[in-house]
């Protein structure tokens, strides 16, 4: 061609130059469309009960499984399918659109809501972070204290860090979307727990602090799992029991068990543990940023030195216990496959290495659903049937700790599930069971993985 010059041009494959970062803009909104065009179809597909459909291939070798399951299941309708199935196929189809892109494949579509959430659990915050500080410092002081006194009210303590753990389930994004900043504060803090302590229906601690106090006293490696569910402030009070477990010595080691991909809205990815840790590391910056309280023409008190050091303190800790391999992150695509737990033991390195854990703790209502088999047993089943293989004889030490939020619910006694309904907002002669849906009930529940199962099942109220 006439008059050009012979200096090369710039090239849209120069990842050096800004026609490379525009063309890929252009490529990414492209795909963000194309995205946003799927969930559309996938939304009304739900609306209008259509056939659930084979899963794209994005690669995983989880897209086999779920599509066998499907066929199995006789390609069914959405409303006419396996809850617990329909649910995690769900969340898993949404992904794969993600993964099937080039410029959105690790993005969490529920990371925004998930910070949301926990800047708008301030006040509950704060307080447990001073707690916690306090509570250091006193274990730190009463170590060498072996009198009946203080190991009683070290037994006390576990409780209450359990039962915070417990009730932190109560700002589940996937059920309480509508909820309000006050909405949240109500559900939050020391006095929505002591309300909510006779609503425990089953409340196996005792047995958990018992089997773990033994490890403690024979001198041995201990180590406690904890299967997570939400991020946020749940994800919050999960790490204020890991940290007490450690900081007491109760426990040696803590591994935490995250979601690989974006799961049931809020449920914990690895990088929310990070982002909780930078959040705690510089609070000021994180309740400055525009909130919904700021959304509401209010204006957030500005956090004081000594909330300030009470979080950075939380920081201190918890990044010292992972960093010094006390306190791990480990992720697994069984997590998010759409069977029960029931199918764990053909996973045989998780199955293997969770036996070689003092206890494993099941946090929320879908890691309850899931251990059960969401089905519609008789509430007064045991627990530990309920749990087939992962019951007496498995080897594993189980206890989940979960707000009912859903139909299933075993190890009731004779005549509970009855009165409970009887009571008002319980579901009366309806034949639904509405009292185990909104989260105001709860369940702490054991099973021993020895043959013969230990002293499971016995409550205290």
């Amino acid at each position: 061609m006439v008059m050009e010059t012979k200096t090369p041009p710039y090239m849209t494959n120069d990842k050096t130059s800004f026609a490379y970062v525009s063309c890929n803009d252009t490529g990414k909104k492209g795909e963000g469309q194309t995205i946003v065009e799927e969930l559309t179809r996938l939304k009304y597909e739900l609306q209008h009960d259509h056939q659930l459909t084979s899963l794209r291939d994005d690669g995983e070798p989880d897209i086999a499984q779920y599509n066998e399951e499907l066929e199995k299941l006789g390609n069914p309708t959405w409303f006419n399918a396996p809850w617990l199935y329909s649910e995690c196929y769900l969340y898993r189809r949404v992904n794969t659109s993600f993964n099937l892109s080039t410029y959105w494949k690790s993005y969490d579509i529920f990371a925004r809501q998930k910070m949301s959430t926990f800047r708008s659990s301030r006040p509950a915050v704060l307080e447990l972070a001073a707690r916690f500080k306090e509570l250091v410092l006193q274990i730190d002081k009463g170590k060498n204290n072996t009198s009946t006194e203080y190991e009683g009210a070290q037994e006390a303590l576990f409780h209450e860090m359990c039962e915070i753990c417990l009730w932190g389930n109560a700002t589940d994004l996937s059920l309480l979307t509508s909820l309000t900043y006050e909405d949240i504060q109500k559900l939050q803090g020391s006095e929505a727990r002591k309300n909510s302590k006779g609503n425990i229906l089953i409340n196996n601690l005792d047995i958990a602090y018992e089997l773990l106090k033994k490890a403690k006293d024979e001198g041995k490696e201990r180590r406690v799992d904890i299967v997570l569910d939400n991020a946020g402030f749940e994800l919050y009070v999960d790490l204020i029991l890991a940290g007490y477990l450690l900081s007491s010595g109760l426990v040696t080691h803590v591994v935490l068990h995250p979601k690989s991909i974006p799961w049931f809205v809020s449920d914990v990815l690895p990088k929310d543990f990070t982002d909780l840790l930078s959040a705690l590391a510089n609070p000021n910056l994180f309740y400055d940023i525009p909130s919904d309280e700021k959304r509401q023409d209010k204006t957030p008190e500005t956090i004081s030195d000594k909330e300030a050091e009470e979080m950075s303190f939380l920081f201190r800790q918890w990044a010292g216990f992972h960093a010094a391999g006390q306190l791990v992150l480990r992720p697994d695509r069984f997590w998010t496959h759409a069977g029960s737990f029931w199918r764990l033991p053909v996973e045989k390195d998780l199955y293997e290495d969770l036996k070689a854990s003092e206890l494993v703790i099941f946090k929320g209502d879908l890691n309850y659903r899931k251990l059960t088999g969401d089905a519609a047993w008789d509430p007064t089943t045991p627990f530990t049937e309920a749990l087939g293989p992962l019951g007496p004889g498995s080897g594993i030490n189980v206890l989940a700790m979960r707000t009912c939020k859903a139909d299933v619910v075993v190890g009731l006694k004779p005549g509970e599930d009855e009165d409970i309904r009887a009571s008002e907002g319980g579901g009366g002669d309806s034949g639904c069971r509405k009292w185990a849906w909104n989260g105001k009930w709860a369940v702490i529940s054991f099973s021993g993985g020895e043959k013969g199962g230990g002293r499971v099942g016995e409550r205290r109220h």
